[in-house]
């Protein structure tokens, strides 16, 4: 007759279970052998359209005023030249409850629901309640064009 499981024994063998259950995508579970995810260089069906398209443009260099900036609501991004010829790029989704910021002046990013500012140099925290700075974002500027990516 076989002994009856103990709570701690079932609880284990859940626990060994859960874990074993949650490996990532390309992952075993064999000791660190990985599965190769699918090719990117796979062709798409006949009829569509490539997957990477050239970057569209974000802005013109003259949209981006010298010691400011310009917020991009809709691409949840804020661009701005701290110095001349200078530009960055950070979220424009505040740190501290998720926000859209609105507008940039005086040297700061700001947002409106609870005052938060960032410094558009570097997008670190200026004033508020912002835990943390604005993430950066990858922009290209190539003559006088401004795309994401």
């Amino acid at each position: 007759m076989k002994p009856a499981a103990t709570r701690r024994s079932v609880l284990v063998a859940g626990a060994a279970a859960l874990a074993a259950g949650c490996s990532k995508y390309g992952e075993e579970n064999d000791g660190g052998a990985t599965q190769a995810a699918p090719s990117a260089t796979s062709s798409a069906p006949s009829g569509a359209k490539p997957s990477a398209a050239a970057p569209k443009e974000l802005a013109r260099t003259t949209d981006i005023p010298v010691g400011g900036g310009k917020v991009f609501a809709d691409k949840k991004v804020v661009v701005t030249q701290p110095t001349q010829g200078d530009f960055k790029a950070f979220s424009a989704v505040c740190t501290h409850q998720g926000c859209t910021v609105n507008s940039v002046s005086g040297g700061t990013i700001n947002c409106p629901c609870h005052g938060s500012k960032y410094r558009i140099a570097d997008a670190s925290v200026a004033g508020g309640p912002a835990p943390r700075p604005l993430p950066p974002q990858k922009i290209t500027v190539t003559g006088k064009s401004i795309s994401l990516g």
